[in-house]
């Protein structure tokens, strides 16, 4: 996965990612007003593949599923921060959106072009020698975001305990 670096800080809510005047509208109406209160230029400027790189406590506030889903729809690949919020941190997973924890991410640059590595183990520069460390993500997490979330993952997994049957 590759793509340009959107920086962020600490602290980012529910409410920025996916704006309660907007919920009515629909996912596409909420995606388009995607941060616009910290970051004006974050949803018309976002393409797929591009990642998402923030400080402390990422997707505080509320429980609302629909922050994790705007970033999705809006492409985003992958949001790496120093911690999560709990909730948002399982809805991201379930949804199949990788959610990375990095001690440290202060020297990502804004807009700068990188390559989240397979293992997601780490982000690397593309544009400059080095990469950002990330924190090793569990086997268990790495399968649902493999199989694209949770529901195909446990679809997956029922589908290949279900008995053969003889007929």
């Amino acid at each position: 996965m590759s793509g340009r670096v959107f920086v962020l800080g600490d602290d980012i809510d529910t409410d920025q990612l996916a704006p309660g005047g907007y919920m009515s509208g629909g996912l596409d109406a909420l995606a388009r007003h995607c941060l616009e209160a910290v970051r004006p230029d974050f949803a018309p400027a976002v393409r797929p593949g591009d990642i998402v790189v923030a400080g402390g406590n990422f997707g505080m506030g509320s429980s609302r599923e629909q922050a994790a889903q705007a970033l999705k729809h809006l492409g985003v690949v992958a949001v790496i921060a120093r911690s999560f919020a709990g909730i948002f941190y399982r809805n991201a997973i379930n949804i199949g959106l990788p959610v990375i924890r990095a001690a440290e991410v202060s020297g990502v640059r804004d807009g700068e072009r990188v390559a989240l590595a397979a293992d997601m183990a780490r982000l690397e520069f593309l544009d400059r020698d080095g990469f950002l460390p990330l924190e090793p993500m569990p086997d268990n997490i790495l399968r649902i975001l493999g199989d694209g979330g949770i529901v195909p993952h446990l679809k997956k997994r029922f589908a290949a305990a279900r008995p053969v049957e003889n007929g």
